[in-house]
C-alpha cells in the first residue's frame, strides 16, 4: 500500500499556476496523502499595494523584494509547523533563493512544477538548481540546459485535468443563452490571438478572459469587459459552446499559429469536459493523444476549414469529444501526474516512522465505525498515522464533534504521559 506523505504545496501570489496547484492538492488527497497549502494569494493585496506608493523604480524593486523575503520566511515557518515530506512549489511561487538554500540545509526535499514556457519565463535559470526536483512541460534540449546550470534531476510532466472540476454538465436553456455561442475562446489576449480571431468576426463568437485591452475590432465580442473568468464558469462555457477554439499563445511576432511544443492545460480540460475543441498542432501532442481524439489545425486556413466542417456536424463533434475525454480520464488527470512526480521524488524523501502499535487499539471498539467514517470524510487512508489524523482534525473548519474532540484529547494525553517523564 502507498505510504502516506505530508506535502506542502506553495501556491503563487496569482497567475495560471494557481488553480493548477489546487488541482494537484485534490489529486494528492485522492491518492491518500496529507496536503497543506501555503496560501500565497492571501498576501497579494498587500504586495499590489506597494505599487500605489508613487516611489521610484529602484525603491519599488527594493520594497517588493523585501516583501517577498518576508513571505519566504512565512513559508519556512509553515514548514517548521507542518513538517512536510516534500515541499511542492508551483511556478512563480514566492520562495526566495535564501529560503530554498535553508530548506536544503535542513534536508527538506523540494520540487517545482514549472508549468510555463521556458522561453517566455526564463527565471528558471536562477532557481532551478536550488530545487531537488524540477518538473517541466517541455522537452527538446531543456533537460540538457538544466544539467548545464546544475539541475540534473528534472522530469517531463505534461499538464492535465481534474475530473472532479472539468466534467460534462447538464446545461439549462438559461445557462446556454448566458454562456453558449457557436464559437468561443477562453484565455488571455496574446498578440497572435488578437490577429487570428479578427478572422472569426463573421461567426457567433464570444471571447472570455483578460488582457484584451485596446482591442477595438474584437471589443464587441469580448464578454464582461475582459474580466478574469472563474473556473466554475469556464467549465460552463466549455460545455455550452459548439466549437471551443484552443489557440496556443505564440512567442514569434506575426505568427498567428505558432510551432511550439508544450500542450496547454485548456487542451486537457476541454477534453475532460467532453467539450469539442479545435486545437492547433503542437510538437508534443502526438505523445499525449492519438489520431482522432482531437480536432487539429496547423494554420488559419485549417482553422477556418475546421469550423465550417464541424459547425454543422454534431455527430462528428460528439465522436471526437468522446474519444478525447476517454484518453484524458485514462492517462491525463492530475492524479496521474502526481503519481509520476512522487515516484521521481521518492528517493528524496525519508521513510516515515512506523508507530509501534496501532493507535486504533487505544480507542473504544464501539467507535471503530465512527473512526472509519471520519477518515473517509477527511479523505484519509485507513493506514494514516495518528499524528496525521490529528493534523487533519485541527485543520478542519467548523465545530468539533464528539469523536474529533476525543481524538484531540487523546493526542494531548499522549504528549503528557507517553514516553519517559522529564528527569527520569
Amino acid at each position: 500500500m502507498t505510504e502516506t506523505r505530508r506535502i506542502l504545496i506553495v501556491l503563487p501570489l496569482y497567475g495560471g499556476s494557481l488553480p493548477i496547484g489546487r488541482y494537484c492538492g485534490n489529486a494528492l488527497r485522492e491518492l491518500g496523502h496529507m496536503v497543506e497549502y501555503f496560501e500565497a494569494p492571501d498576501f497579494f493585496g498587500a504586495f499590489s499595494a506597494l505599487k500605489t506608493l508613487r516611489v521610484g523604480t529602484d525603491r519599488l524593486d527594493y520594497l517588493e523584494n523585501s516583501f517577498l523575503q518576508v513571505v519566504s520566511q512565512a513559508i519556512l515557518a509553515k514548514v517548521e509547523t507542518f513538517c512536510p515530506d516534500l515541499v511542492l512549489a508551483m511556478a512563480q511561487a514566492p520562495l526566495s533563493r535564501q529560503a530554498l538554500k535553508r530548506l536544503r540545509r535542513d534536508k527538506v526535499p523540494t520540487a517545482m512544477w514549472f508549468v510555463e514556457d521556458r522561453e517566455v519565463f526564463p527565471y528558471w535559470k536562477a532557481f532551478a538548481p536550488l530545487y531537488d526536483l524540477f518538473a517541466v512541460i517541455q522537452k527538446g534540449d531543456f533537460a540538457d540546459q538544466l544539467r548545464e546550470i546544475g539541475q540534473p534531476n528534472s522530469v517531463y510532466l505534461p499538464l492535465a485535468a481534474d475530473p472532479s472540476v472539468h466534467r460534462p454538465l447538464e446545461m439549462t436553456s438559461v445557462e446556454r443563452r448566458k454562456y453558449g455561442s457557436e464559437i468561443s475562446f477562453v484565455g488571455a489576449g496574446y498578440p497572435n490571438r488578437r490577429l487570428a480571431f479578427r478572422q472569426l468576426c463573421g461567426y457567433d463568437l464570444r471571447i472570455w478572459g483578460n488582457d484584451w485591452d485596446g482591442e477595438a475590432i474584437l471589443a464587441p465580442y469580448l464578454q464582461r469587459g475582459g474580466e478574469r473568468i472563474g473556473t466554475e464558469e469556464v467549465v460552463r462555457i466549455f460545455n455550452a459552446t459548439t466549437i471551443n477554439v484552443n489557440l496556443h499563445s505564440s512567442v514569434r511576432p506575426g505568427a498567428l499559429v505558432g510551432d511550439g511544443d508544450f500542450v496547454n492545460p485548456r487542451t486537457f480540460e476541454l477534453a475532460a469536459c467532453g467539450a469539442f475543441q479545435l486545437v492547433d498542432r503542437r510538437g508534443l501532442l502526438p505523445e499525449l493523444f492519438a489520431e482522432g481524439e482531437l480536432a487539429l489545425f496547423s494554420d488559419m486556413a485549417g482553422l477556418l476549414q475546421g469550423i465550417e466542417f464541424y459547425r454543422t456536424d454534431p455527430e462528428a463533434r460528439a465522436e471526437v469529444a468522446a474519444r478525447g475525454r476517454a484518453r484524458v480520464l485514462a492517462e491525463h488527470t492530475y492524479a496521474h501526474r502526481m503519481q509520476t512526480l512522487l515516484q521521481h521524488a521518492s528517493a528524496l524523501m525519508q521513510p516515515r516512522e512506523v508507530a509501534p502499535e496501532d493507535w486504533r487499539a487505544q480507542m473504544d471498539p464501539r467507535l471503530r465505525e465512527d473512526v472509519e467514517a471520519l477518515l473517509a470524510r477527511l479523505g484519509l487512508p485507513p493506514t494514516v498515522s495518528f499524528e496525521d489524523l490529528v493534523w487533519a482534525v485541527r485543520g478542519r473548519e467548523g465545530s468539533l464533534d464528539r469523536l474529533e474532540t476525543a481524538i484531540l484529547f487523546l493526542d494531548e494525553w499522549k504528549k503528557m504521559y507517553a514516553g519517559p517523564r522529564p528527569g527520569k
